[in-house]
């Protein structure tokens, strides 16, 4: 039995792990942030086409707004908790 705990142990880890970079890639703030950057000076150096451009600001600002109502409910339950305690 303690064979098998140990392997699972760590794939739960690594799972852990793994779904905290998702998160970070697709719900922090800074990093959405320095991505709107990055494909602004891209379209502004002729290195992507305008539709990609528009297309992928899109996509990064709904992440960007999904990111900040997720950072608010976090923020009121943090307050909601301390006015229970």
């Amino acid at each position: 039995m303690m064979l098998v705990s140990g392997p699972i142990k760590t794939v739960m880890k690594i799972a852990k792990k793994v779904q905290e970079e998702v998160d970070k890639e697709l719900y922090d703030l800074p990093t959405i942030q320095q991505k709107l950057i990055q494909l602004q000076m891209m379209y502004e150096l002729e290195e992507i086409p305008e539709d990609v451009f528009k297309e992928k600001e899109e996509e990064l600002l709904a992440r960007y707004e999904m990111a900040k109502r997720k950072e608010m409910e976090q923020w009121e339950a943090m307050t909601k908790q301390k006015d229970d305690e």
